[in-house]
């Protein structure tokens, strides 16, 4: 059996909501990550450093006692924004970043921004205060294709965003096709993305093939192959501006399967593994610890962790689901097996 060790790693985006969900989801996270860039995209969505603190309150309460895990906040930007609550958040040990959502592109989306032209002097104070800016980068014109959303928002928005804010830190959230990898690239270390383990390991076949499958089905969805493939290179490279995000996002079981199911996956549960999964796959295990442990650091100019967690080369068959009754929740792979396991801590 081989064994892998490395820095314990950190979870550059992941949703885990609050009340009995966030109960029920945030020991996955807290026992694998030392820490998580956590998402705002609440009801109401968490627009100030004020509300940011009483949401990571509620976020160590539900921690399970003898996990070690830090919660790194982030704010939800919106037209309302004032560049007086972004200094905020410069000045804040505990609050991060901001996030864009295009208006309508997700979960909870719905206070987003409609026109980013018409943010740009909020951009410019992000800029000046080196505060970080995470990207969904989707358009969400309803007459756009679905599999085209990210393309055109980068040939649409953030050719222009990256232009006129050279300095602004951007980070491109579970970046899912060629052209965002390529993007990123090109662009200069103050660009980053994250990729989650679903976008590593599927594409679109996993999700449409032999009948819909809703656990598969997150935004932005599943691409074709040859941006799976995009993906893997990437994230496999040894290329500090590629770390994990892993965009686990958690929806009760009976919303994911219903005529009109939400958009996420929940990967928390084993996001670590599904990862070594996909680095293992490509023959690049060995890159796997500066992908998990040390890009993501790097960019947000946080210490590297110096505590350890070790894998394990050991099938075990993930659960049905997670929770009970009304908090019920299907992972992904669930009753599949998976081939790594974390033993330790």
């Amino acid at each position: 059996m081989k064994t892998l060790t490395i820095t314990q790693p950190d979870d550059w985006h992941v949703h885990v909501r609050n009340g009995a969900i966030l109960k029920t989801v945030i020991a996955h996270t807290a026992k694998q990550f030392a820490r998580a860039i956590i998402m705002p995209n609440l009801k109401p969505p968490v627009t100030t450093v004020a509300q940011a603190l009483v949401y990571r309150d509620e976020i160590l309460q539900a921690v399970p006692h003898g996990l070690n895990f830090s919660p790194l906040m982030t704010l939800y930007l919106t037209a309302a924004t004032t560049p007086e609550e972004i200094q905020r958040v410069a000045e804040s040990e505990y609050v991060h970043a901001f996030k864009l959502y295009p208006a309508g592109a997700t979960t909870n989306s719905d206070a987003g921004v409609a026109n980013v032209k018409a943010i740009y002097p909020l951009l410019e104070a992000l800029e000046k205060y080196d505060v970080p800016l995470l990207l969904h980068g989707e358009v969400t014109d309803a007459e756009c294709d679905i599999f085209d959303r990210e393309k055109v928002f980068i040939e649409t928005y953030l050719v222009d965003v990256v232009k006129n804010f050279p300095n602004l830190r951007i980070v491109f959230e579970h970046a899912t096709t060629q052209e965002a990898i390529e993007f990123v690239q090109a662009s200069s270390d103050k660009i980053a993305a994250t990729i989650t383990p679903q976008h590593l390991l599927f594409n679109r076949n996993a999700m449409l093939a032999g009948g819909i499958r809703p656990h598969y089905y997150c935004l932005p969805i599943i691409k074709r192959e040859q941006h799976r493939l995009a993906l893997v290179a990437a994230a496999t490279s040894g290329n500090a501006k590629f770390f994990l995000g892993t965009d686990s996002a958690p929806h009760v079981s009976h919303l994911k399967e219903n005529s009109c199911g939400c958009a996420g996956c929940y990967s928390a549960h084993a996001a670590i593994e599904l990862y070594a999964e996909a680095f293992d796959a490509a023959n690049t295990l060995n890159k796997l610890e500066n992908f998990a442990s040390f890009n993501g650091a790097d960019f947000y100019r946080l210490p590297r962790n110096t505590t350890t967690i070790t894998l394990k080369q050991q099938p075990w068959q993930v659960p049905a689901s997670y929770g009970d009754g009304e908090i019920a929740i299907t992972p992904l792979k669930a009753n599949e097996s998976l081939y790594w396991q974390l033993i330790a801590p």
